[in-house]
């Protein structure tokens, strides 16, 4: 019987850039094939040249069900039965959810001069009851939080008729019961006729969800191997091409400073109530908590971006005004939002400026100039320093992978000397050994005197870096833990703390 899929010996090479270089992959009937690599390794550019995307070099080929096929672009890989979902969203924001599962395929009315949106909402209502997605279809999709979009997106891809389902990082911006929803969702797609290919960079799921895992390493084929029969630190050696250290956690001993920031009695009228907390030099303080605990709403009222009802700020012991970000800025404190693609970049702009754009007054001369070669010395200072991977600095932000724009947004607020870091999702869609050297820079960064809030939904990575741990839920602080005490199941306990307490209650 033929596989499923079969891609041989394709090659990729845009200008200047070998991509891809004889990669050949098989998916067999029935199989969730995990690819797994770091940023940079090819997997996105393989998927867009199997589903049309992209058009590959001389010498490769497709098979579907053992026969050779063209994919000609995303309407004929669609026709062919080949679905992706992509990292990046591709919804129209004022359309409806409806509109945007069926965009194209509208059901029509008044001799197909009009869209019936009866039917379009019933149809598209129908199929998200049926996947257990409890969302409106007349909603605008701009109106939904980002983990809803993202299950819109799925919805989308499932909503054809598709042989085989590329998801691309599709739990980046979802809560652990959305993931599990997804993983159901997964399992009831695969059938003896279908099969699927999932891209993630979250190891523990390529462990609990996929058969066989395929690795790439700088656009060349690593190997693939069983999943059940291979441990998780091995798939990451043929990753990275060397060992990675998974479950390193803080020194024990390792000496906190002062407190450097004291909040006490934080609250926003929408969701904070009561924060406190103290922020030690030196220290990395992680903020744990389920999707809307309050942990995001922690920074943004700490930097002023949300207007705080309640509480008091102090700063190396002295009462702090801060009512905007400007003032955080002022005050020493740097932000990296959890979108830094849309809050914490230029993407169109060049590193250098990115580099310098919270210190850009500082680069005019006396008569209103810009000092561009010594933006180009402070960039090219701080891309040294922090190891990014770019041509040169001239380069624009929009074309480094995800872990060299962290690094950069890291290296804005560096230039700027903040003395305060708050970091939220630091490592979301980045690849393992990115991940990695984000980890070591936020360590090496804390030695050096700096003192960070890390906020992560990654309960791993939360005990890998944190010297102590605050736990979120329903907007307050359930707990403060030491590392040393802390575990995972210690963690989720204070996470569901008030939402166990009200389902005894009830």
């Amino acid at each position: 019987m033929p596989e499923l899929l079969e891609i041989r010996n394709v090659s990729k090479s845009f200008p200047g850039v070998r991509a891809l270089s004889d990669v050949s992959l098989t998916l067999h009937h029935g199989e969730i094939l995990g690819l797994c690599g770091e940023n940079g390794a090819g997997k996105s550019t393989l998927m867009k040249l199997l589903t049309g995307i992209y058009t590959m070099d001389e010498g490769g080929e497709i098979l579907l069900e053992g026969a050779p096929v063209e994919v000609e672009g995303p309407r004929e890989a669609q026709h062919l039965g080949l679905s992706i979902i992509h990292q990046e969203f591709t919804l129209v924001p004022d359309l409806s959810v409806a509109q945007n599962i069926y965009l194209g395929r509208e059901p029509r009315a008044f001799a197909r001069m009009a869209v019936d949106d009866r039917k379009l909402n019933a149809r598209a209502k129908e199929l998200l009851d049926r996947l257990e997605i409890k969302i409106d279809p007349a909603t605008v999709v701009r109106e939904l939080s980002v983990a809803r979009q993202q299950m819109v997106e799925i919805a989308k891809a499932l909503s054809f008729d598709s042989r085989v389902l590329v998801m691309d990082e599709p739990t980046a911006t979802l809560t652990d019961s959305e993931i599990h929803t997804l993983f159901e969702l997964v399992r009831g797609f695969v059938t003896p006729k279908t099969g699927v290919i999932y891209i993630s960079h979250r190891m523990d799921e390529v462990k609990e969800l996929t058969d066989r895992v395929t690795v790439l390493r700088d656009g060349e084929m690593v190997g693939t191997v069983p999943t059940a029969e291979t441990p998780i630190r091995d798939v990451i050696a043929m990753m990275v091409g060397r060992k990675i250290d998974t479950d390193q956690r803080p020194d024990p001993g390792r000496q906190r400073g002062t407190p450097v920031l004291e909040v006490r009695g934080l609250s926003t009228a929408a969701l904070l109530k009561d924060v406190s907390f103290e922020l030690h030099r030196g220290e990395i303080l992680g903020f744990a908590g389920l999707m809307g605990a309050g942990r995001t709403e922690v920074a943004r009222a700490l930097v002023g971006a949300d207007r705080r009802s309640a509480g008091e700020i102090l700063i190396d012991g002295e009462p702090t005004t801060i009512h905007n970000p400007a003032q955080a800025v002022e005050a020493g404190i740097g932000y990296l939002s959890e979108d830094r693609k849309r809050y914490g970049l230029l993407l169109d702009q060049s590193v250098s400026n990115n580099v310098v754009l919270s210190t850009l007054r500082s680069f005019v001369n006396g008569v209103g100039l810009i000092n561009d070669a010594k933006i180009a010395t402070t960039a090219e200072e701080q891309v040294a320093a922090l190891r990014v991977k770019t041509p040169s600095v001239r380069q624009l932000a929009k074309n480094l992978s995800g872990g060299n724009q962290q690094k950069v947004v890291l290296a804005k607020w560096l230039t700027r000397s903040c003395d305060i870091l708050i970091v939220d999702e630091p490592t979301r869609g980045i690849d393992v050994g990115a991940k990695q050297e984000i980890h070591d820079l936020l360590v090496h960064l804390t030695d050096e005197g700096k003192s960070i809030i890390m906020i992560s939904s990654e309960l791993p990575e939360v005990l890998r870096l944190s010297d102590r741990i605050a736990v979120m839920c329903e907007g307050r602080i359930t707990g403060i833990v030491p590392n040393s005490e802390a575990t995972q199941e210690s963690i989720m306990e204070l996470a569901t703390k008030f939402r166990t307490e009200g389902m005894g209650a009830a």
